[in-house]
């Protein structure tokens, strides 16, 4: 069913397929890593990453000039419920030497998925999983002290930009309190009452989207939550979860909410319009950084996909352009050498700017 129209969040998509002579100008100077006082305009973001494999791609990754890198899930292949094993694992990513380059020079944040959480296609039932958290938020440089690591699960929110140019990235672990999965792969069964999050972390992504002024709302998680044609792992093998997320969206009103996904072995952009929400919702799917699917020997369906499957190793790009009206995102799927896979821009109307709204809820009458 399609939302109902609304001029002022009207958009429109073009698209480009094989765009060689769309590479960033690499001339201009590079944009500060992501803060709270600039702009984030340049957000790099990949999955499927074997410590085991060549990683040719983060040279590649870096000649776009990121200023924040967004790990969504298998960042490493752990497979192991040792947590000696898991963290020698970790330390070996960490040693990598095109990803230490990346380290020192952006920012990283993420989520993880089924490998680095320790076992494939795995929910709540994984048994050491409030260890192997602990291992993943060593990995991703959390302080001791901070909170994140006192809850139960890996989810986190960061924000970036300074008010009116704002993108909060709101990252979901859809492991740690996931119901087992029905059936086999790659044929899973619904699970209609089954769920992916758990109780507090609903009341936290609610209170995420709740809560926030930003202009756009990035919302990043392992498993895809708009393809629903496959019987592979997804956010539909829980319906009742994957319409809790979309009606979500569409009652706390957030602004221009864009889906990250990874898992797959290849690339794609899915599009879904959703009652209630007066944009269509993008689901950028990007994964695949050391090993992908079946080298384009099967294309699989998705009634939801925006151009091509890109069944090769690949990255993904976000770019923001701030400065037109509406602002312009640009959606990029990119492989060896930089090559662009597949353009599609975006459309966004920005909403206006606003006091916090703690702040705003404060005032007293004169």
């Amino acid at each position: 069913m399609r939302a109902p129209r609304n001029w002022y969040w009207s958009l429109l998509t073009f698209i480009s397929f094989s765009c060689t002579f769309s590479h960033p100008d690499r001339s201009a100077a590079p944009l500060p890593p992501a803060n709270a006082q600039s702009p984030l305009s340049v957000i790099a973001l990949g999955s499927c990453n074997s410590q085991e494999r060549d990683q040719p791609l983060w040279q590649e990754i870096l000649k776009n000039q990121p200023q924040l890198w967004v790990w969504l899930g298998d960042n490493i292949y752990g497979d192991t419920d040792d947590m000696q094993v898991l963290q020698a694992k970790y330390q070996k990513q960490l040693q990598q030497p095109d990803y230490r380059q990346l380290l020192q020079r952006v920012p990283v944040i993420g989520t993880w998925d089924d490998h680095d959480y320790g076992r494939n296609n795995a929910g709540k039932e994984y048994a050491p999983r409030a260890q192997s958290a602990q291992l993943f938020w060593d990995f991703m440089g959390e302080p001791a002290s901070s909170p994140r690591r006192k809850q139960k699960g890996v989810y986190s929110s960061h924000t970036y930009g300074p008010q009116g140019r704002q993108v909060k990235i709101i990252l979901l672990d859809v492991r740690y309190h996931r119901d087992s999965l029905a059936g086999a792969e790659p044929d899973y069964h619904l699970s209609p009452k089954g769920d992916m999050l758990g109780a507090a972390q609903w009341r936290w992504l609610e209170k995420e989207l709740k809560n926030s002024n930003a202009q756009f709302h990035l919302i990043g998680s392992g498993l895809q939550v708009i393809p629903n044609d496959h019987g592979y792992e997804r956010w539909g093998n829980f319906p009742a979860a994957r319409n809790r997320l979309f009606n979500l969206i569409a009652k706390t009103k957030a602004a221009n909410v864009i889906l990250l996904s990874g898992d797959r072995h290849f690339a794609e952009l899915s599009k879904l319009s959703w009652p209630g929400v007066p944009y269509p919702i993008y689901d950028f799917t990007t994964s695949g950084l050391t090993h992908y699917w079946k080298g384009g020997l099967v294309h699989e369906p998705n009634r939801n996909r925006v151009g091509e499957m890109h069944d090769k190793l690949n990255f993904g790009v976000l770019r923001i352009h701030w400065g037109t009206q509406p602002a312009v995102v640009d959606f990029e799927i990119r492989g060896r050498g930089n090559e662009l896979h597949q353009l599609v821009k975006v459309e966004y109307a920005l909403p206006k700017a606003t006091l916090p709204k703690k702040a705003a809820t404060s005032r007293t009458r004169k």
